[in-house]
């Protein structure tokens, strides 16, 4: 599970910050720009979750978001891309969603299971 969430991670990173020539003006709030940041960090948090299941949630949380920050800080400085606020937060409800989603997968899984719960913040 490590391996996917690396590679999720290298590969959201790589999208995120590479040129983009074809990228529109931002000249109105566009929700699917924004709902692609959230299923990225969605994805990233709940894969996050999963491989490391004994880190706490907050602090996977507050990294996650941080990368997302990051990233925008760095479109920003970078010239090419469009560094945006309201990306970051984007990227925050994807990391709350994904670990949410994280949360009751665990909870399922774990009564399918006959364990109660497969997380270890859970029990």
């Amino acid at each position: 599970m490590k391996f996917l969430f690396w590679l999720c991670f290298l590969a959201l990173n790589a999208l995120a910050l590479s040129p983009a020539p074809y990228l529109p003006t931002l000249d109105v709030f566009n929700w699917w720009d924004k709902a692609q940041h959230a299923i990225g960090f969605g994805t990233l948090s709940f894969l996050a979750a999963l491989a490391y299941p004994l880190v706490s949630r907050y602090r996977l949380a507050a990294l996650l978001c941080l990368q997302g920050v990051a990233i925008e800080v760095l479109q920003y400085w970078g010239g090419f891309r469009f560094g945006d606020w309201e990306d970051a937060v984007a990227d925050a409800v994807g990391v709350v969603l994904g670990l949410l989603v994280a949360r009751v997968f665990g909870k399922v899984l774990g009564k399918v299971m006959g364990q109660g719960s497969i997380d270890p913040y859970q029990n």
